[in-house]
């Protein structure tokens, strides 16, 4: 309630109020009216009555027109602060050349901030996404597309693009604009509901993404301890969250980014429809729900109004791995039905899990804060086994297609030797929130709670608490065959799926900005030039940027393949072009690429413009072709940056081997990659390569190691003496 309070009348304080008042009644002991009458209007409105003095009529008066005076003051301080966060030139000035006019802004935005904001505290004063013009996304497309296209397609695009801007698009921007004036974010409801929610498909590896844990340690490898100890920081997480009290992340620490995405991390369940899901979030729950060995288990988080300490979590745990009871008809694999087709799925659960132990066992799995798998295999880094984080991370995005309830917030995976990592479900949120609390919780599990020398968790145990609770289930022979067929397609689309994990670590960060370029940029090039010698080819490229500094806000589309990269990669690959000219194009092209990326951070993208307008068009009936071509392009090439967003957390220079390997997510295309990158430090780079199997067009391993040789190159460009390998 109190940190409530304190976010309500942000940014101002309670104790300001106060200030106000006095400061009013001050005035009037002066026989000074600063409220030019209002405060005798106010007193002659109030009833009169035995208890009610002349003397007590006027300080209620004065105090009343105090609070709303002060609240005025409130509004306006969020006015201001708001158009103050509408300016984004900041962005586009070259780093380390910072303008008068942004060094007078930033004082303004941080003098209106205040001292200790909590993390929603910016909330009411975050401006609102911009609809960017007609005009500005046509030419942002034509553009994106150039490269991609021989002149006489390119001719035949403009025809259609342009016969789009004369009609429908003015009606259509119409009722787009109309929108974002009574919409918190145009697109956010609608990306949520057509993009992930209303997606008929299975939702594992077509949507769900995967975090790994510290790469190169394990604080114990006691299973259950390591699951008490995350558990236990997840829960201090929560408790955070819940009040508020997390500091909200801001760009050049002044900038706040919107805050929304995290309301939704625990006690949250995407729940299946016929036609669309729905993302189900409560209150606080106070249990959890373990699958182990085909069975699954409620363990109750608090104990006389607290929540467990590790080593009684641990005791919880430990007697779940213990339990030597068989698996009941159906359970086995039941959680498969979160990773097949969502229609099924839906039926199913209509049919099936509507009353009796079916529907209270379901509904602990849906209301649990968040579901835990103890794995029964072992996975990690091993330097001697190259492809031991391929395996690592094709057990994090569909283990088994039966060990994970892919519904869920996010899965908490542990493994027999002590290694952990995340499933998370897409529509909730983007990968940064999840992100931003598995930071907190591996630094929370090694540098504050810790364990004993026997890998034991630290403290007491209390040994009277309630031992976890077997679900029941009574599954008829129909739906164990609803089960086992979710279970087939699930598993057709995991063995799929060609993951390699690239451990980059020739250079990092460090090199590339001695270089004076943005390591972004760097690497979305180095890319472009590796998919260039892996397919001989350019294409159509995805590149996932934030939009977090709106309110509601999050990702745009970075189109990373320009006319500047292909000019820049072919440049590479001409034998003739010299080392001047090729450095020259590459800046070039950085130069681009960074700019794009600012623009789509500001608002000014095209792809996710560009989808409301077709929302917009199918909705009122129209049809249109040009609308039809863009949303149908397929991304062959999927790219995102795992962002690192608390580095006070860990000292990696202290501790270097502390260090999070990122996360990564299925293909996009049937015939192209996904990527996944995380800039780890000064001198590391992890690439998450997922690709299919079926396609005879790619390979995962074959295209890191291109990625590896693209960068050198890139390296070589401003060192000319290092030979190429």
């Amino acid at each position: 309630i109190h940190n409530g309070v304190l976010t309500g009348v942000y940014p101002a304080s309670p104790s300001s109020w106060l200030i106000v008042v006095i400061a009013i009644m001050s005035t009037m002991y002066a026989r000074i009216d600063p409220s030019m009458g209002m405060i005798d209007r106010i007193k002659t409105s109030l009833p009169v009555s035995e208890f009610m003095t002349v003397q007590t009529q006027t300080v209620l008066s004065a105090i009343l027109f105090a609070t709303g005076l002060w609240l005025s003051f409130i509004f306006l301080l969020r006015y201001i602060l708001k158009a103050l966060l509408s300016y984004h030139g900041w962005i586009f000035e070259s780093h380390g050349k910072m303008s008068f006019s942004t060094k007078v802004w930033l004082s303004l935005v941080k003098l209106l901030s205040g001292r200790r904001p909590l993390l929603y505290s910016f909330q009411a004063s975050l401006p609102h996404l911009p609809v960017p013009s007609i005009d500005d996304t046509i030419n942002r497309y034509l553009e994106s597309v150039r490269p991609l296209l021989d002149d006489e397609q390119y001719k035949q695009m403009e025809i259609v693009a342009n016969d789009f801007k004369k009609d429908p698009a003015p009606k259509l921007q119409k009722h787009l604009k109309l929108k974002s004036w009574w919409a918190t974010n145009y697109v956010s409801d609608w990306w949520e509901e057509y993009i992930y929610l209303r997606g008929r498909d299975p939702i594992m590896v077509n949507s769900n993404f995967y975090t790994m844990d510290l790469l190169y340690v394990i604080p114990t490898h006691r299973q259950a301890s390591r699951a008490a100890n995350i558990v236990h920081a997840m829960l201090q997480y929560r408790r955070k969250l819940e009040r508020g009290e997390l500091t909200p992340l801001r760009a050049l620490g002044i900038v706040p980014m919107c805050s929304f995405q995290y309301e939704r991390m625990f006690n949250t369940t995407r729940i299946p429809g016929i036609e669309t899901d729905f993302v189900q979030h409560l209150k606080d729950r106070k249990h959890l729900v373990v699958y182990h060995r085909g069975r699954f288990f409620k363990v109750w988080l608090y104990y006389g109004g607290r929540h467990l300490w590790p080593s009684e979590l641990e005791l919880q745990f430990q007697g779940i791995l213990d339990d030597k009871s068989e698996s009941q008809p159906g359970e086995i694999k039941l959680p498969s039905l979160t990773a097949g087709n969502r229609v099924p799925w839906a039926r199913a659960r209509l049919k099936y899990f509507n009353e009796g132990v079916n529907r209270a066992s379901l509904e602990a799995i849906e209301t649990a804060a968040f579901f835990m798998t103890l794995d029964d295999e072992a996975h990690g880094y091993d330097p001697e086994n190259i492809r031991s984080l391929d395996l690592y991370a094709k057990s994090l995005l569909h283990g088994k297609c039966y060990d994970r309830w892919f519904d869920k917030s996010f899965t908490l995976i542990v493994y027999k030797n002590g290694k952990t990592g995340i499933n998370t479900e897409h529509s909730w949120a983007d990968s940064p929130i999840i992100g931003h609390m598995w930071e907190y919780v591996l630094a929370t599990d090694c540098f504050h709670l810790g364990y004993t020398a026997e890998g034991h968790c630290k403290g007491d145990i209390n040994k009277s608490l309630a031992p976890p609770t077997r679900l029941q289930w009574d599954i008829s022979k129909a739906c164990q065959e609803i089960i086992e067929g979710s279970y087939m397609i699930a598993k057709g689309i995991a063995d799929d799926v060609d993951f390699h994990d690239c451990l980059f670590n020739e250079f990092g960060k460090g090199l590339i900005k001695k270089c004076r370029t943005s390591p972004d940029a760097f690497i979305q090039l180095a890319l472009q030039l590796a998919h260039y010698r892996d397919k001989g080819e350019f294409c159509l490229t995805y590149e996932s940027s934030m939009t977090r500094m709106f309110r509601e806000g999050r990702t745009e589309t970075v189109r990373s393949c320009t006319c500047e990269s292909t000019a820049f990669v072919k440049a590479m690959e001409d034998e003739s072009t010299t080392n001047e000219q090729r450095l020259a194009l590459f800046k070039k092209a950085a130069d681009k690429h960074q700019n794009m990326y600012r623009l789509a951070m500001t608002g000014a993208g095209i792809d996710r413009h560009l989808f409301c307008l077709y929302i917009v068009s199918k909705v009122m009936g129209i049809d249109s072709p040009f609308l039809k071509q863009v949303l149908s392009e397929p991304w062959r090439l999927s790219t995102s940056q795992t962002p690192q967003q608390q580095l006070n957390l860990i000292d990696t220079q202290k501790f270097p081997k502390y260090v999070g390997a990122g996360g990564g997510f299925g293909p996009v295309a049937d015939d192209g990659y996904g990527v996944s990158y995380i800039i780890v430090g000064e001198n590391l780079i992890t690439f998450h390569i997922s690709s299919k199997f079926s396609s005879t067009e790619t390979d995962s391993f074959r295209f890191g190691q291109n990625i590896r040789q693209a960068m050198l190159d890139i390296r070589a460009l401003f060192n000319p003496k290092e030979k190429k390998m």
